[in-house]
Formats: C-alpha cells, sequence, structure tokens
C-alpha cells in the first residue's frame, strides 16, 4: 500500500489548508499529527464509508473526507491556530472498515507533510 500526501504549507492563524493523501486501494484511514516533542496524535479518522472521529481539539475546525472513486482522502483544516503546528501524517488500517485512535493499529504510513501556522 503506497500513500502520498500533499498539500501542508505555511499559514497565518486564522487561515485554512487542504491536505489529501492518495492511496492505493480503499481503506479505513487517519490523519495523525507530531509536533517537535510530543507524541503522535489522532487528528482524524474515516471509516471505507465514510463515518468519521475527531479530536476534541480540532473538532468544528477540521474535516475529513473521502472521495473513493480517487481513493483519496482529505483533511480541510479552517481556523487553523498556532498549536496546530506539526508534521502531518496519513495512516491506513488494512483489514478494518472503521478508523481507530491509537497509531500502532495502522498499517501503512505516508511520509509526512508539515504544516506551519504563524502567530
Amino acid at each position: 500500500v503506497q500513500l502520498q500526501a500533499s498539500g501542508g504549507g505555511l499559514v497565518q492563524a486564522g487561515g485554512s489548508l487542504r491536505l489529501s493523501c492518495a492511496a492505493s486501494g480503499r481503506y479505513a484511514m487517519g490523519w495523525f499529527r507530531q509536533a517537535p516533542g510530543k507524541e503522535r496524535e489522532l487528528v482524524a479518522g474515516i471509516s471505507s464509508d465514510g463515518s468519521t472521529i475527531y479530536a476534541d481539539s480540532v473538532k468544528g475546525r477540521f474535516t475529513i473526507s473521502r472521495d473513493n472513486t480517487k481513493n483519496t482522502v482529505y483533511l480541510q483544516m479552517n481556523s487553523l491556530k498556532f498549536e496546530d503546528t506539526a508534521v502531518y501524517y496519513c495512516a491506513a488500517r488494512s483489514g478494518y472498515r472503521i478508523p481507530s485512535t491509537g497509531s500502532a493499529e495502522y498499517d501503512y504510513w505516508g511520509q509526512g507533510t508539515l504544516v506551519t501556522v504563524s502567530s
């Protein structure tokens, strides 16, 4: 399984970015992030049929979605805050239709894309 994440960059606080992750199949997917000195944490997850989960810190600001015709998962990030700064990773969970909050539950990882929010 190959995952290709894209869309990171530098944005001012209050701005928006959209991340994309192209997969070579249809899986339960998650977006994780890791800030310097912190553990990797789930931001949002989506099942193969579109149900979603979110971290409390991003609810109401981030939206995860998927286009199964393109095997692509998106993370729309609005009202970005300085504390959203991190490397964002997409991940695929093989053999399951639903996402998990634990990074150890995911089998495949993209290369990471850096999101920097300036205050």
